[in-house]
């Protein structure tokens, strides 16, 4: 049997990974300390494990994107700027960029960012379910989450 007390802590503790928006690594620091102090209970431990692996999860994917975007757009950006739009003044004059060489690779960096921002939005809704879930008693395992805890 759940208590009403179990929920809440199962509750916050989900709702605590909302903490990231404000304090850097927020997500992995609040859950930790609540999920280590309070995992006697099965339910919290439950939900400890499946918070933290959909963190963890989240953190992968978004590191595995962000390798994706960042070498792509960089190198498309610099290649079609020509060597006179940087030497001259010293400053990179973007009316400079060549809108003509943008072809597929690019899209793949522009399609990374997109999936990286649906991601973000997809871990704040699941989240939010989640938390739900926990005070209504009821144990959530997240999708798409690799299961580092079991």
């Amino acid at each position: 049997m759940t208590t009403s007390n179990d929920k809440n802590i199962a509750t916050v503790l989900h709702l605590s990974t909302l903490t990231q928006y404000i304090i850097p690594f927020g997500n992995y620091i609040f859950p930790i300390v609540i999920w280590s102090s309070k995992k006697e209970s099965e339910f919290i431990d439950n939900n400890g494990k499946q918070v933290l692996n959909f963190q963890l999860s989240m953190f992968t994917y978004s590191i595995l994107l962000c390798l994706i975007a960042i070498p792509i757009l960089a190198y498309t950006f610099f290649y079609n700027i020509p060597f006179e739009a940087v030497i001259n003044d010293n400053d990179v004059i973007i009316e400079n960029f060549d809108f003509d060489h943008i072809g597929g690779f690019a899209i793949v960096g522009i399609t990374a960012i997109f999936l990286l921002i649906a991601l973000k939005v997809i871990e704040f809704v699941l989240t939010i379910l989640a938390a739900v879930k926990a005070s209504n008693g009821e144990n959530y395992k997240y999708p798409l989450s690799i299961q580092f805890f079991k």
